[in-house]
Parts: structure tokens; C-alpha cells; sequence
């Protein structure tokens, strides 16, 4: 393999655990902001992203409960879909990339990136339904601003994987037969 492949791919490597350490950084924050909203309302502005939603909490526990799960369980799956990519980057041989365990990750990939998409696509639907009852949203849209990129992004890697799968079963079978 060419050296400038490989120091791309190592960048990369190093590119996404960055990523991964940032998105992991974004749900904690987010978890201590859910807890402390909970228990300390008072104290959310001096906190990460100074997500206050105080109003829709005194208005309605499961509309907030809700909006603040939808938040949570797009933030987590945003890093463990990084921890999957840095997991197969780790352990992929780039002599011989095509085997069961990097045809399996991507579709991991693929089905965390769709997963992400749709639950932010719903998650903005919902939230969007809100205003009609005097909420102030705003500062939610950044939280799902991206989902059908997301939804497209996972069906790309959806069918990639699905190639990938063939091929490796086609390594497979040609190995078998040599």
C-alpha cells in the first residue's frame, strides 16, 4: 500500500476519535443538563448549551420528558456511531479489507446513521408540532437540523455495506475454490 494511503488513513483515524471525543463530550454535557434541570432548574444558564426548557417541564412532564429523551438518544447515538467507525478502523487490515467483521460494521454504520436520521426527523416533527401550543422551540433545531442527511447518509452506507457483503461472500466462495 502507498504511504500517502496509509498516513490518510491513520488522519482519518485520528480525525475520528476527535470526533468521537467531541460528540461523547456533547452527551455528557447533555446528561448533566437533564439531571440538573430536573433538581436545580435555576442553575441550567451557567450550564452546556444552556438548554432551558423550564416552560414546557411546568406545562407538561411528558412533553418534556419526551423532547429531553428524543435529545438525549440522538446525542448517544451520534457517539456510539463514532466509537464504531474508530472500532473498525482499529481493527481492519488494509492489506485485506474484505472480511465477515468489516462487512458487519458497516452495516452497523449504516443502520445507527438511518436510525439517527429518522428519530431526528421525528424528533423535529414532534418538536414542530409544539409552537402550535405557544413553545418557543428554537433552540432545538439544532439538535435535529441534519436528519435527512442523515436518513440519506445511512442508506448510501446501507447499500455500500450490502456490496461489501456480497463481495466478501464472493472472496469467500473464490478462496474455497483455489
Amino acid at each position: 500500500m502507498l504511504k500517502t494511503n496509509n498516513f490518510v488513513f491513520w488522519a482519518l483515524y485520528v480525525v475520528a476519535w476527535l470526533i468521537f471525543v467531541g460528540l461523547s463530550i456533547e452527551a455528557g454535557g447533555l446528561i448533566v443538563n437533564f439531571f440538573f434541570s430536573l433538581y436545580n432548574p435555576e442553575f441550567v444558564q451557567n450550564l452546556y448549551q444552556k438548554l432551558d426548557l423550564t416552560d414546557i417541564y411546568n406545562d407538561s412532564k411528558l412533553a418534556f420528558f419526551g423532547i429531553y429523551s428524543f435529545i438525549l438518544i440522538i446525542s448517544i447515538l451520534k457517539a456510539v456511531l463514532f466509537y464504531i467507525v474508530i472500532r473498525l478502523m482499529h481493527k481492519m487490515d488494509l492489506l485485506k479489507p474484505f472480511n465477515h467483521f468489516v462487512s458487519r460494521q458497516i452495516l452497523l454504520i449504516g443502520y445507527f446513521t438511518l436510525s439517527i436520521g429518522l428519530l431526528s426527523y421525528m424528533a423535529r416533527q414532534i418538536v414542530k408540532s409544539f409552537i402550535h401550543y405557544g413553545y418557543n422551540t428554537d433552540s432545538l433545531n439544532q439538535f435535529w437540523v441534519d436528519s435527512q442527511a442523515f436518513i440519506v447518509m445511512g442508506a448510501v452506507v446501507y447499500i455500500i455495506a450490502t456490496i461489501f457483503k456480497k463481495g466478501v461472500d464472493l472472496q469467500n466462495e473464490n478462496d474455497l475454490t483455489i
